[in-house]
Order: C-alpha cells, then structure tokens, then sequence
C-alpha cells in the first residue's frame, strides 16, 4: 500500500532493492504503521531511516525519545493500528547514514526472521538538475549527463519520458546514453512515448532520429519491442512531414519484420505518397494491398481513388474501386465521379468510366452532370455519336437533366461526322425540352452546312438564329463568308462583311484579310481588295504587308495588261 502512495507523489524517483536479514532488528527502537491514509502529507525530510545491515542498526533510544519519534510519524497522517498488516508486512520509515531518504517494508517471515525490502530512493536535486538539463539545447548533452552521476532506474527513465517539455532529440540522446547501462532496456512505451512527443512538434531531425532509432532496434535481438502501430504511427509522420521516401523506407522495414500489414499501413503509406506524386512507389503499395485484399473503410477509400485519379492513375484507381464494391466499402459519391471523369479521358476506359454510371443513383445522380457529361464528350469523341444520344435519352429519362452543353456536344459530332439532319433533330429535341440554342448550337451547324457547300440551308439557319438572337457571334458570319469564298460567290460574302454590324458583331482584321486574299487570288478584284482595305484603315485594322503586296501585284499586273491590250489594238489598227 506504501508503495502506491509513494509512485503517486509527484516529487519521487523510484528504484527497487531487495535483501534478506538473517537477524531481526528490534522491532521497538521502530516506529511501525500497517498502512497509510494518504501519501500528501508524506515529506522526504521528515521521514527517519535506519541501515538495514545489522552491524550498522541504530542504538535504541531512550524512552522520551521514542515517544517523539512516535508523534512526529504519526503526524506525517500513518496509522499505528498495529504491527503487520493481515500478509506479515508492516512498512517501515528509516535514515541511512548519508542522510538520503528512503522507505522500507519490513516483512516478517515464517521462521520468524525479517525481511526488508527499499522500494524507493530519490535525490531531488539531481533529478530536476537532469529535467533541467534536457530542457535545454546543451550540445554536449552526454557530457552532462555523466557530471550528474545519476543512479539510473528503469522507473527514473520512465518519469523522464512521461515530463512535458522535453524536445524529441532530447529524449531520444538520454535514452540512447541510459541504454549503454545493463540495467536499462529500450521498451515498447518509451518508443511509443518518443513518438507522441515528436509527432507533436514535427521537426523534420528528430523524425530521421528516431527512425534511426526504430532501425537499430530491429537489428538487435529485442525487435518484439517494436509492433506495428508503432510503425504505422512513424510512416504518419514522415507523410505529414513530406518525406515520402522515408515513408516508403519504413513500409518496406514494416514488410521486413514480418508484421501483418493493415489497413492503416497501406492507406497512411499510400497518403505520404501520392501527396508528392511518387507515383510509381504508390503503384507498387497499391498492388500489394489489391493482393491481400486488406482495404480501409469507405471515406478512406475514396480518397486513394482521388488521389490515383489526379495523378493520371485511373485504372489503379478503378481496381481498387472494384475491390471495395466487392467488399461492400462503397466510396463517397464524389469520388466516384472522380473516377468516372478520369476514366473518359482516354479512349480505352471511356466503357468502364460508361459502365460506372449506373452505380450512380439517388442525390448523387442527380447532381451528376459532370460526370455524365464527361462520358458523352468522350463517346463524341470517339465517334460514337450514337452511344452518345442514347445516354443523352437516359438522361432525360432519369436525369440528371440535361443542359444546353449537354446537347451541343452532340449537335457538334453530327456536324463533324456530316450527318446535320440528326444535328437538326437533336435541334428540335432541345427546343421540345424547353431550351434555347444558344448562338453557339445554330454556328455548329451553319459550319457543318457551309463546309459541305450548302448555303442556302446554312441560310436557312442563320435565319432561324436572327429570330432567336439579337446579337450572333463573329465565329458564325466566319463560317458563312468562308463558306460563300469557297464557292466563288464574293458579293454574298461581302453582304455578309456589311450585315456584321447590324447584329452586333464588329469584323475582325482576319475576315477583312480573307475577304481580300480571295478577291485578289480568284477573282482579281483589285479594286473590291483596295476598298475593303480602305475600310480597315478607317476601322483602325491592321493588314499585313504580305497581304498588302498582294492588292498591288494584282493591281500592276491588270494595269500592265490593260496597256499591253491597248498597244496589240493600236497595232491593229
């Protein structure tokens, strides 16, 4: 009972010795207790010791004295009820001859004789000197360590870990100088101590220390100190520190020492790694985790699968996504339309991004245009226009709804591919939807039309877009005047120059510039070219001298002409 009173107070450093007497002391030159109410009124100073040698025994003191012996310890709040508790022991307050405190359990035997046994000795002084020492940033830490002339304890060692303010370097120096006495051993709670303090502080030194600590550890025979929680809490660390290759060292020891690795390990492991994109060690630990089957739950789960995904890893990220489905540890909605958009960006997993919207349901689907939108420009892409339209179908179908995005995609791959009768259609489907094509819908198809030679139906929409739209886009007149160029009719491409204005497109330098190429190249209209390059000089448009050349070698080379006609005619004449 002694004993739990003295490891509670606060001011103790404790060390354990036994010894056996072959002579019992007098038991009345002692002054007995069987138990103590509380150890707080307990003092080092105001305890009296004796040698448990029996040539050393403190004289018998008269009567008088004993008496005051008596009082003062029974002041220090010990009960004198009796001589031995029920088990033979009585605890005993004695002095040394050097005057250190110490306290001792006499216990009587059954052949009659006395055994005591010290259960605690403490020197105040060194040991606040030592906290003082530690708190410190003394580079020659060892040094002072040995002018202290400790008497090292496992239980002085342990108190030292368990005081606030120590610096991780600090501990892991006076564990490191504590170990080389036989009496020391490093045990699994002081690592686990080492670790809480410098997870704490975070510094980038102390974490290398005590990695190099773990290591020596596992190369001595005791490696049963360290257990995987300790190796998983030192892979945390190096991922918060950014040190992703030691992170990536201990996980390989951890495999070393043949622990059964968790799911804690491949996920912190997999953390420290994709954070700084050391990908190529992530797909090796990924690999292993898909092998054992060993997953973490959901919300962890969809994290690895973002952070394969934004590191371009989406077939990783969907092996592990088929695992979990497996194993019924579904990810958050949102990872999964992470996935699902990084599946569509290449053509040979655009299926499993499309398969994967099924898995989509509830809350999540409906607020899934991303992802649905994603697969779609994928299957346009791809030239699957008719994929494409089917899940635009589901869509309206089951939602999400679609959009005016959602649509353009598919009114521009009919273009591209020349079928604009199913542009048209998916025109009409959108306007059925209560949408409105935007400019840019009615320009995908006017440039369908055009490349394909077909104005009057290019007109025919532009027409449709004036109705719909006060203001067109200069991408639309472009396409038009292109188109008007290609088949030789200029004068329809110059009332299209002039009608620009009136929906509010201003003509850009490069309309004016190819307006004036195709007068010059194919119609040898110098004098349409030189006018519309008056109209940049005055709109503040810049034509560029090769252009520029050009409008005046078309310009001599008719003059020349025109007075070589004249010379041949006079001749005549």
């Amino acid at each position: 009972m002694l004993r739990s009173v003295l490891r509670r107070s606060q001011n103790l450093a404790f060390t354990r010795i036994s010894t056996k007497k072959t002579h019992a002391p007098s038991l009345t030159s002692i002054s007995r207790f069987s138990h103590v109410e509380s150890s707080r009124n307990a003092s080092p100073q105001s305890l009296r010791f004796f040698s448990t040698s029996p040539t050393d025994e403190t004289p018998i003191s008269p009567a008088s004295e004993h008496t005051h012996e008596e009082s003062n310890v029974s002041g220090l709040g010990f009960s004198e009820s009796g001589d031995f508790d029920v088990n033979g022991t009585s605890a005993e307050a004695i002095v040394g001859e050097d005057g250190e405190s110490e306290i001792a359990t006499v216990e009587a035997s059954g052949d009659g004789s006395v055994v005591a046994e010290e259960v605690s000795q403490f020197d105040e002084e060194k040991f606040e000197s030592l906290l003082t020492l530690l708190r410190s940033d003394e580079e020659s830490l060892e040094f002072g360590l040995k002018a202290l002339d400790l008497d090292l304890t496992s239980d002085l060692v342990s108190r030292v870990f368990e005081t606030q303010g120590i610096k991780g370097k600090n501990l892991i120096r006076f564990l490191k100088w504590a170990t080389k006495k036989e009496e020391i051993t490093v045990t699994t709670s002081l690592v686990e101590s080492l670790l809480v303090v410098i997870s704490s502080d975070r510094r980038r030194l102390d974490a290398y220390a005590l990695w190099d600590l773990v290591k020596e550890i596992s190369e001595n025979e005791n490696s049963l100190v360290l257990n995987l929680e300790i190796m998983n809490d030192l892979i945390a660390l190096f991922g918060k520190l950014g040190k992703s290759k030691a992170a990536f060292d201990v996980f390989s020891k951890t495999e070393e020492l043949d622990f059964t690795l968790n799911a804690k390990t491949y996920y912190v492991t997999l953390e420290a790694l994709c954070k700084r994109s050391f990908m190529e060690w992530a797909c090796v630990v990924c690999e292993k985790m898909l092998k054992s089957g060993v997953l973490p739950e959901g919300d962890q789960v969809g994290n690895i699968i973002t952070w394969f995904c934004k590191e371009g890893k989406a077939e990783e990220a969907y092996s592990v996504y088929e695992l979990a489905k497996g194993k019924e540890k579904f990810p958050p909605s949102g990872s999964v339309a992470t996935l699902i958009s990084a599946l569509s960006n290449s053509d040979g997993t655009v299926g499993f991004a499309q398969e994967l919207l099924s898995d989509l349901s509830g809350d999540a689907r409906r607020q899934g245009i991303k992802p649905f939108s994603d697969v779609i420009q994928s299957l346009c892409r791809m030239k699957n226009v008719k994929d494409a339209k089917g899940l635009v179908l589901d869509m309206i179908s089951n939602g999400p709804a679609p959009g005016n995005a959602v649509f353009n995609l598919i009114v521009h791959a009919c273009s591209r591919s020349g079928d604009l009768d199913e542009a048209k259609e998916v025109l009409k489907l959108m306007e059925s939807r209560g949408l409105k094509p935007d400019v840019y819908t009615y320009t995908v198809i006017i440039s369908g039309y055009a490349k394909g030679g077909m104005m009057n139906e290019a007109q025919e929409i532009l027409a449709e877009a004036k109705k719909k739209h006060k203001k067109l886009s200069p991408v639309t007149y472009h396409s038009l005047i292109r188109g008007y160029c290609k088949i030789e009719e200029y004068d329809e491409a110059l009332k299209l120059l002039k009608e620009m204005e009136s929906f509010g497109v201003e003509p850009s330098a490069d309309e004016y510039s190819k307006l004036i190429q195709s007068f010059c190249l194919k119609a040898l209209d110098w004098e349409k070219a030189e006018m519309l390059f008056g109209e940049m000089k005055q709109k503040g448009l810049h034509l560029n001298a090769i252009t520029q050349g050009l409008i005046r070698a078309v310009k001599e080379m008719q003059t020349e002409g025109k007075v070589t006609e004249d010379a041949n005619l006079l001749a005549a004449a």
